[in-house]
């Protein structure tokens, strides 16, 4: 029997399905135009997160008495000295283990062309230009090189220069910041506050001990390396404290890279090179991760490979990044939310069957 009554469920599905195409069929039109949207707000993004980052240093540099201007320009001045010093020092170190590093990884991917009687022609020329072009754009940053790459860092020097100005303003006012965004949620909904501050605890617990974490890494990797005499001892410092952003996956790569110039040099740096790979990740994943993060943002080993992966399989570098923190956002958001979710499907369940019953009654 024909009846004028709407079936809601298959007109949100409909309505869902034609959201979907018109976003899959449009997504070409718009992504250039999102991309420099992006680009144009990337340094006011970024400017957020580091003020965001440097609040509560902020905050115990009052609580011990130090004034607002006093707290903000003591950080900024400190982490621009600490930024100008690791280059000054670090840099040049870093471009001659870089050279090293680019000649040993090349004479052990020979060794092993050579000894299996594999073909790495093209595996070579790849690599061995892309390491070239790597050194040849830090030798000029190392030795002050020529106008032209001068230039090009023209654009990133105004983007710097954007995000520090912003951030200084942003952690000078992070406080009422803070401050009118937890009235405006109040004013909206009580829950709506404590939503937030659940996800400013989760991402402020994770962004604290990723930056910890890093200079921990930074600090054992190069002093493990540099006590067995590892000739890249630098380099395997700063990515291992680099690719902490990538779990997992970050850190067997630097081993791996680290294993495989060791080869080239000698048998038993080769075996203490192991030895540091296979042990201390072991301790870093057990004994100092744990201690650094605590038990907030203690995710499943396995959730955080599939986590990345998909990252890295949607946005690239940038989805690899990112991927964590995300979903910290959305595991502490359900968790959050999670009564009221069980609430709206147990409501759904008992529609549903309901539904069934009368159905059958009038059958």
């Amino acid at each position: 029997m024909y009846t004028n009554k709407i079936n809601y469920r298959w007109f949100n599905l409909l309505l869902l399905l034609g959201i979907l195409f018109t976003f899959l069929f449009t997504v070409s039109a718009w992504s250039e135009v999102v991309i420099s949207i992006f680009r144009v707000l990337l340094p006011f993004i970024l400017a957020f997160a580091i003020a965001y980052a440097l609040y509560p240093l902020e905050k115990k540099l009052e609580e011990k008495g130090a004034r607002k201007w006093l707290a903000v320009t003591v950080i900024i001045v400190g982490i621009l000295l600490i930024i100008i010093g690791l280059l000054s020092i670090v840099l040049p170190i870093f471009y001659e283990q870089l050279i090293t590093f680019s000649k040993m990884i090349l004479e052990a991917l020979t060794s092993v062309a050579t000894k299996f009687h594999i073909n790495l022609g093209d595996v070579e020329v790849k690599l061995s230009d892309s390491l070239n072009q790597i050194v040849k754009s830090l030798g000029q940053i190392v030795t002050n090189g020529s106008i032209e790459f001068v230039g090009k860092m023209v654009s990133f020097l105004g983007s710097a220069l954007i995000t520090l100005i912003v951030t200084i303003y942003l952690l000078a006012d992070m406080e009422t910041i803070r401050k009118k965004f937890k009235n405006f949620l109040k004013a909206i909904s009580k829950k709506s506050y404590y939503y937030f501050k659940s996800l400013d605890k989760e991402l402020g617990n994770y962004l604290k001990g990723l930056l910890l974490f890093m200079v921990i890494q930074f600090f054992e990797y190069s002093t493990l390396f540099l006590i067995i005499g590892h000739p890249n001892w630098l380099l395997l410092g700063v990515l291992a404290s680099l690719t902490t952003v990538i779990p997992y996956f970050g850190g067997l790569a630097t081993n791996l890279i680290a294993l495989v110039t060791a080869s080239v040099v000698s048998t038993p740096l080769c075996i203490t090179t192991l030895i540091i790979c296979l042990i201390f990740p072991q301790l870093d994943g057990y004994v100092i991760s744990p201690k650094v993060y605590g038990h907030t943002n203690n995710i499943n080993p396995l959730i955080t490979i599939i986590v990345v992966s998909v990252g890295g399989t949607l946005a690239g570098m940038l989805g690899i990044i990112i991927a964590l923190p995300l979903y910290i956002l959305v595991h502490a958001s359900y968790q959050f939310f999670e009564e009221d979710i069980q609430k709206k499907v147990g409501q759904f369940t008992e529609n549903q069957e309901n539904s069934s019953k009368n159905r059958k009654l009038k059958a």
